[in-house]
């Protein structure tokens, strides 16, 4: 039986580190914590309760990990300190000797955190752990973010069973499970209810969807394309080989599905795919980009790319430096390849110099800025719909086209969360984003 009566008159702080799937999941503990009557922390203010949900990703994110949670630390003196995420499932001990910590959770116990916080008093030395091993993280928990953004995140799928050579996540969030597509349009319709107009469908390996409830990810976006009220879905990250032809097809035609695809390639050369383990390779990976962009030539790519992985030759970069640059794609998002143990990448013999893999990246981040700056200058001059955001910068706010490209206009408080038809002037001061003009009556 939980005691109320400790979270009376209680404020918290969240902060989240990592993926969209994080922030989600964030928001449902804040909404959890929210119902037992924690008030969320306004700014500058002392927090009772801080949730740190973590990434894992790389070394680096580790690193910014503990960095963060001090600072909290300093930031919130006497605060009960929470450890989420996948650093804390990855690396529990660790995180539990991290100086003001008092309690880690693991995937499994996360979203059931009010079992845990008894009488938040901070611990004498090194915060509990409670933490499922891998094998035994079978729940699958429901999330939306319902913050004060404009778009909402909606955890549809969580884990991952492809194991890639690099990667450290299916050890950190567990087997691929996920809700029910009923579930999920209930969540979408509680969404538009609350004003809410775009969602973003988030988790680890979305293309995998139904491995728990016999259902497919085509299923689910035809269902979810019904909801009244949603003005538009986005599909975060999702494996090529898992985007079948006849989900692009249904995007192409669907009322709701924006045409904006992110598509992870990892590397442009087939035998770093083949060390890498993905279940691809170059030429399927060009079919989809070729498929989409043929059926929707306006569609923004996303394709996120890694580069200095063990085993990356100067020869196979150039090969898959040379591949990339061939893609009709709108940007990329360059990660340099990071060493984590336990994974199978570590037994690969060649490894890549730290300069080598800085030199290889900005080759990279040029393509892309090329090619976001090529896709902008296509769409200057032609009309698009914009939802607009509450975030106001120097005066002007911004929006994104249904194919995301972002742009900015003086700040109107009316045009927030409100869709409008747009005319697309041309770039503006900083070349961050296009400017734009209001087309009348629309």
């Amino acid at each position: 039986m939980i005691d109320k009566t400790v979270f009376e008159n209680k404020i918290a702080a969240y902060y989240t580190l990592g993926c969209k799937l994080n922030f989600a999941e964030t928001s449902t503990i804040g909404k959890v914590l929210a119902e037992q009557g924690v008030r969320k922390a306004r700014a500058g203010e002392k927090a009772d309760i801080c949730v740190v949900n973590t990434c894992s990703v790389t070394e680096l994110a580790d690193k910014k990990c503990r960095q963060a949670i001090r600072r909290i630390s300093k930031q919130h003196p006497g605060a009960f300190i929470v450890v989420t995420g996948c650093y804390a499932q990855l690396k529990p001990e660790e995180v539990s000797h991290i100086e003001g910590v008092d309690l880690v959770l693991g995937a499994e116990q996360k979203l059931d955190i009010l079992m845990y916080l008894d009488d938040l008093k901070k611990k004498e030395e090194g915060g509990a752990v409670i933490a499922s091993q891998t094998k035994d993280i079978r729940t699958f928990s429901p999330s939306c973010s319902a913050d004060d953004r404009t778009r909402h995140f909606l955890k549809v799928q969580d884990g991952c069973d492809y194991f890639c050579s690099y990667c450290t996540i299916p050890f950190a969030r567990g087997r691929s499970r996920n809700g029910t597509i009923a579930s999920m349009v209930e969540q979408a319709q509680e969404v538009a209810r609350k004003g809410g107009k775009e969602i973003v469908l988030t988790g680890v390996n979305i293309g995998d969807f139904g491995k728990s409830t016999g259902e497919t990810f085509i299923d689910l976006i035809r269902a979810l394309d019904e909801v009244e009220g949603i003005v538009r879905y986005r599909i975060s990250s999702i494996e090529p080989n898992l985007i079948t032809d006849e989900a692009i097809d249904f995007v192409a035609s669907s009322k709701r599905f924006a045409p904006h695809f992110h598509i992870p390639l990892q590397s442009g050369s087939d035998e770093v795919l083949k060390l890498m383990r993905r279940r691809y390779d170059t030429a399927l990976f060009r079919h989809k980009i070729e498929k989409i962009k043929e059926i929707m030539p306006h569609t923004f790519i996303g394709v996120d790319v890694i580069v200095g992985t063990r085993g990356e030759t100067d020869e196979l970069f150039e090969e898959a430096r040379s591949f990339i640059d061939s893609l009709d794609i709108s940007q990329l998002h360059v990660f340099s390849y990071s060493e984590r143990p336990g994974t199978q990448a570590l037994k690969i013999a060649h490894s890549v110099d730290p300069k080598i893999k800085h030199a290889r990246s900005q080759q990279l981040l040029d393509i892309s800025d090329r090619k976001l700056h090529a896709f902008y200058d296509a769409h200057t001059g032609s009309q698009a719909e914009v939802l607009f955001e509450h975030t106001r910068k120097g005066g002007m706010m911004h929006g994104f086209t249904e194919n995301y490209i972002k742009v900015e206009i003086p700040y109107d408080s009316s045009l927030v969360n409100e869709t409008r038809r747009v005319t697309l002037t041309g770039w503006n001061e900083d070349r961050t984003a296009l400017n734009c003009e209001l087309v009348t009556n629309s």
